[in-house]
C-alpha cells in the first residue's frame, strides 16, 4: 500500500484509532459524473481499500460552483448512470443529498448537514491532487476541515504539497474524463472500455451526449 500522512499521525495509529472505535469510516467522491467513467471507480474502490473504509458513497452534485449549467445535463440521467455503474460493487453506493437540496453544491454545506445527520460517522474526502492545490480556495475550508479527512489521489509525475492535513494514497493512471467521453460520443466514436457497458448502453439508448 502506497500510504503517506501529512499529519501528526502515522498509519499505524490511523488503523488504531479506527480499530477502537465503533464509528463508521465512510470515503465520499464528489464530482458531476457526466458521466461517471472508469476512473471515477477505480479511485473509489481503491480508496476504500487502501484505506479499509467501511463505504465509498458517489455524491453527484446539482450545481457545482464551477461548472456551466448549460454543460450539465439532466441530474437524474447522471443519477441512473450511477447507479448502473456502481451495480453489484461492493462496498460502492451513491449520496444524493446535493440532488436533494438542489442549488449551487458547497462541500462545507453538504458536509455540515451530513455530520450533522450521521454524528456516529468519520468523513473520507477524496480530491485529486490537482485540487489540493486548490484547498486555501476552497469555500470555508479550514471550518471545512473540521468536518472531514481529506484523501488526496495521487497521480504519477504529479505530486502536490500543501499544508493542509492530506492522506495521500497511490491509484493507477487512467487518463479519462467526462469531457472527453462527451467529445467522443459527439463524434460518433465508441468509447469502448472507459466506461461500464452498462453506461454506454444507457447513453446511446437516451441519446445523450449528441
Amino acid at each position: 500500500m502506497a500510504l503517506e500522512l501529512l499529519t501528526p499521525f502515522t498509519k499505524v495509529e490511523l488503523e488504531e484509532e479506527k480499530k477502537d472505535s465503533n464509528r463508521k469510516q465512510i470515503g465520499i467522491l464528489g464530482g458531476n459524473f457526466n458521466p461517471v467513467h472508469n476512473a471515477h471507480l477505480v479511485v473509489a474502490d481503491q480508496v476504500r481499500q487502501q484505506l479499509g473504509l467501511d463505504q465509498v458513497l458517489l455524491m453527484p452534485e446539482f450545481i457545482p460552483p464551477h461548472v456551466d449549467k448549460k454543460e450539465t445535463i439532466d441530474e437524474q440521467h447522471r443519477l441512473k448512470m450511477l447507479q448502473l455503474a456502481i451495480e453489484g460493487i461492493e462496498g460502492l453506493d451513491i449520496e444524493t443529498i446535493e440532488l436533494e437540496r438542489k442549488g449551487v453544491s458547497y462541500t462545507y454545506d453538504t458536509m455540515k448537514l451530513l455530520t450533522e445527520k450521521n454524528p456516529d460517522v468519520d468523513y473520507y474526502f477524496i480530491i485529486g491532487a490537482d485540487m489540493v492545490d486548490y484547498l486555501p480556495k476552497w469555500h470555508k475550508i479550514d471550518d471545512l476541515m473540521q468536518l472531514v479527512q481529506f484523501v488526496g489521489v495521487q497521480r504519477p509525475k504529479y505530486k502536490a504539497g500543501t499544508s493542509y492535513p492530506v492522506i495521500w494514497v497511490d491509484v493507477p493512471l487512467m487518463d479519462i474524463s467526462s469531457s472527453m467521453l462527451r467529445e467522443f460520443i459527439g463524434k460518433n466514436r465508441k468509447p469502448n472500455f472507459l466506461l461500464p457497458k452498462s453506461v454506454l448502453d444507457y447513453i446511446e439508448k437516451e441519446g445523450l451526449y449528441q
